[in-house]
C-alpha cells in the first residue's frame, strides 16, 4: 500500500508498506478520501511541536473497514466509517475533571494520507462512528475540524444577539462563521484573501474586513454597535500578530478565544492595562474531545455543513505536496485526497 511519511519541514514522502493487520480491538481502514487542514499546511512547512519524525502525515479522513480484530462488536468489514484522529485515556487526573484535552496519555493516530489504516482499540472504542447511507466519505471527513469548532463554540458561551469576530476565514474559520450564525450571533469576519471572505458572505458573515487593506482591530470595532468591540474576538490563524489584534477587538468585559496554534517559541505581547482594566476573559483552546466529536458527527448527519463550500479541488495520493501547497495560497479552502484514484 502507499502511505506518505512527514521526515521534517518540506520532506514529505511517499512509501510502499505492507497492509496493517488489527490487533485485538483494533480495525483496519481503507481510506477514500483524505482532507487537507490548516495544521498539515504548518506541519509541512515547520513540523509540529512536540513530534518526532518520521510519521505518518494527516488526519482527516473517512473510508470502509477492511478488516476487524478481535474483541470488536459494534463495527464490521464493509461498514463505512470515519474515525477521529485522537482519543483520551479516560483514566488520568485531568480526564477525571472532565477536561480531556489535556489528557496526560492522549492517543493520537496521524496517518491519513494513506491507502489503508490502522485504528487503535482506544479510538475504535470512543471515537469511531458508521456513516448512514445519506452521508458522503467528503462530508464525513469533516468531522474532526468541525469538533475542534464546536468545542470552542461552546466555551465562548455565545449568546442570541452577540456580536462576533472570527480573525481568519480559513476552513477552521468558516466553521465558526456557519455555527455562530446558527447560533443567532451577528458574525464579522476577517481575512487577507478574497475567496475566503466571499465564502464567510456566503455562510452568514453580516461584514468581513480585508485585514491587508486596514487597520482590521480599529476596522472590526467601527462595525460595532457604538465602536465598542466585538462580544468575542476569535483568532483562526495562528499567527501572533492576529492574536494582538485579536485582543484589541474585544469590549470590555468581552471574551477573547485563541485558537490557532503558533509556532514553538512564539510569544505574545499584550497590553497588561487593556486586559485588566478592560477586564478581558482571554482563553487558550486546544483541540477537541469525545463529547464534542460525537457532536459534530451528529450535526454532520442533519447537514450543518456543506462539503461543497468546505472542499475545493481533488488530488490524486501522488500529488498530495501540489495539494498541500495549494492549500496554503488560501485560495482555496480544503483539497480533497482521493484514495482510489
Amino acid at each position: 500500500m502507499k502511505k506518505v511519511m512527514f521526515y521534517g519541514p518540506e520532506d514529505i514522502r511517499m512509501e510502499e508498506c505492507p497492509v496493517p493487520e488489527p490487533g485485538f480491538g483494533e480495525i483496519v481502514v481503507q481510506n477514500k478520501v483524505a482532507l487537507t487542514c490548516g495544521t498539515d499546511v504548518k506541519t509541512y512547512m515547520r513540523g509540529y511541536p512536540g513530534d518526532i519524525p518520521p510519521y505518518g502525515f494527516g488526519h482527516e479522513a473517512s473510508g470502509v473497514v477492511y478488516a476487524v480484530g478481535n474483541g470488536v462488536a459494534n463495527v464490521s468489514v464493509g461498514d463505512r466509517v470515519v474515525c477521529h484522529n485522537s482519543a483520551p485515556c479516560q483514566t488520568c487526573f485531568y480526564c477525571k475533571k472532565g477536561i480531556h484535552t489535556m489528557c496526560d496519555d492522549m492517543l493520537y493516530n496521524m496517518g491519513a494520507f494513506s491507502q489503508y489504516q490502522l485504528i487503535p482499540k482506544r479510538i475504535v472504542d470512543q471515537n469511531t462512528f458508521i456513516l448512514p447511507d445519506t452521508m458522503s466519505h467528503e462530508l464525513a471527513a469533516l468531522m474532526e475540524p468541525l469538533s475542534c469548532v464546536l468545542f470552542g463554540t461552546e466555551r465562548v458561551g455565545v449568546q442570541l444577539g452577540d456580536t462576533v469576530v472570527v480573525n481568519g476565514a480559513g476552513p477552521i474559520g468558516l466553521m465558526y462563521i456557519a455555527l455562530l450564525v446558527s447560533k443567532g450571533a451577528r458574525v464579522i469576519a476577517t481575512d487577507l484573501s478574497e475567496v475566503r471572505l466571499k465564502m464567510a458572505e456566503k455562510l452568514g458573515a453580516f461584514e468581513t474586513v480585508d485585514a491587508s487593506k486596514a487597520d482590521a482591530a480599529a476596522k472590526v470595532r467601527s462595525l460595532t454597535p457604538g465602536g465598542r468591540g466585538c462580544d468575542i474576538a476569535i483568532e483562526a490563524t495562528g499567527y501572533p500578530n492576529v492574536w494582538e489584534s485579536n485582543i484589541r477587538m474585544a469590549r470590555k468585559g468581552g471574551t477573547v478565544l485563541l485558537f490557532g496554534g503558533t509556532k514553538a517559541g512564539t510569544k505574545l505581547i499584550a497590553d497588561a492595562n487593556l486586559i485588566h482594566y478592560s477586564q478581558l476573559t482571554i482563553m487558550g483552546l486546544y483541540h477537541t474531545s469525545p463529547q464534542y466529536t460525537m457532536a459534530a458527527f451528529e450535526l454532520l448527519k442533519n447537514n450543518v455543513i456543506k462539503t461543497d463550500d468546505f472542499i475545493s479541488e481533488s488530488y490524486t495520493l501522488d500529488e498530495i505536496e501540489t495539494a498541500i501547497l495549494e492549500h496554503a495560497k488560501g485560495q482555496c479552502i480544503k483539497n480533497k485526497i482521493l484514495l482510489d484514484a
